[in-house]
């Protein structure tokens, strides 16, 4: 198996391309959408591709991806326009004579430059945001040792305790305080499988995300929610295959 192939039914990624951009073909004929054969063709295949990588990403990549908050239409825009400039100054060989096909933009190695260069701090972007981001826009409720104390009765040193065991999931909030999702309690104390989580996921705000937003190879089921049932035997192997390895 390679990494062009999905590992769930064997679906080739460029067969999965094919069919997104019929699909997409479709949807912008039936809306009436006015371009040209070849832009429509165009349209289409860039769609198409996109769309298809993202099943063969690793799991940490998807999740860096989903977690964007950024503007993909200008994005789009800024990346077609990198593209076009690109042929315009001769970086790719036209189809024929007066006429370029969507092939060979899409073959063409000189577009495939602006590609990485494009997209790649995209990928990396998603996750320096979810560490600049307020906890409050994406965590859930959360709080600080003091409320846990007063109303879940929580002893600091218990707390603490466990943040240095890993087996709570504790949020840098400014300078050196912490705070605590609420949801990851279960009758006064953390989920069991948390620890593992974060062995398996070391930045505690990506471990989080994950663990509450549905997963894919946990059949879109909520990670955290799984453990607050005792099924840490699903949920674990889950966070560790998200490496990329």
């Amino acid at each position: 198996m390679t990494r062009f192939q999905n590992p769930m039914d064997g679906t080739s990624q460029e067969a999965l391309a094919g069919l997104v951009a019929e699909a997409v073909q479709q949807a912008l004929i039936q809306h009436g959408v006015l371009l040209d054969t070849q832009a429509l063709a165009s349209a289409s295949v860039i769609a198409g591709s996109i769309a298809a990588a993202l099943p063969f990403l690793s799991q940490t990549e998807r999740l860096a991806v989903s977690s964007f908050k950024g503007e993909w239409t200008a994005l789009a825009t800024e990346f077609l326009r990198a593209m076009a400039d690109n042929i315009a100054r001769g970086g790719t060989a036209s189809a024929g004579p007066g006429m370029a096909s969507a092939d060979s933009a899409d073959e063409s190695p000189a577009p495939g430059k602006d590609i990485e260069r494009l997209a790649s701090p995209p990928l990396r972007k998603p996750i320096d945001d979810l560490q600049s981001m307020l906890i409050e826009d994406w965590a859930g409720e959360v709080a600080g040792s003091t409320y846990l104390e007063e109303k879940f009765r929580i002893p600091r040193s218990t707390l603490h305790r466990w943040q240095r065991r890993n087996e709570v999931i504790a949020l840098r909030k400014g300078g050196r305080k912490h705070a605590f999702p609420l949801t990851q309690f279960v009758d006064g104390r953390p989920a069991a499988g948390i620890s593992e989580v974060l062995a398996a996921i070391a930045n505690p705000r990506l471990a989080w995300f994950w663990l509450t937003r549905p997963s894919p190879e946990l059949d879109g089921r909520i990670p955290i929610e799984m453990l607050k049932q005792d099924m840490v035997g699903d949920v674990v192997p889950a966070a560790r295959d998200l490496s990329p390895d």
